[in-house]
């Protein structure tokens, strides 16, 4: 099922604790650009059709990636996208909104999206894996 636009900028707006709907919908767009250019294939496709038309658009045209960022990476690469961020704030944004769009998911999905990220996005979506500590 598709989550509606509203609902999915107030969950990461709400997780991410930001002031504005503008705030929220900056981050996302930035993480999931960021997060489309490592997915492929037909779990791209679905995770894009889990989220508002939007959000899916901006997972489906991603930015480019020369090679798959580490998790360390991608928060520098959010960081350096973001305005004013810095990594421990880039860290705060990519947890709102990957966290949100593994809600959207479901598990199975989330766990296939997982299998194609560098080990370690597990805690950057907000589910850990037990033993594995950042």
């Amino acid at each position: 099922m598709t989550l509606r636009w509203e609902a999915f900028l107030d969950a990461v707006r709400e997780r991410g604790e930001y002031d504005t709907s503008e705030e929220a919908e900056r981050a996302a767009r930035v993480v999931l650009a960021l997060l489309g250019a490592h997915l492929v294939g037909t779990v791209r496709a679905e995770l894009a059709a889990r989220l508002p038309e939007t959000m899916s658009l901006v997972l489906l045209n991603p930015l480019q990636a020369a090679e798959p960022l580490t998790p360390e990476r991608f928060v520098r690469a959010t960081a350096a996208w973001i305005e004013g961020a810095t990594e421990s704030t880039a860290l705060w944004d990519i947890g709102a909104v990957l966290s949100t769009a593994a809600d959207a998911a479901g598990d199975d999905l989330t766990e296939r999206v997982l299998l194609q990220l560098p080990p370690g996005y597990d805690v950057l979506f907000g589910r850990p894996r037990p033993g594995h500590r950042p």
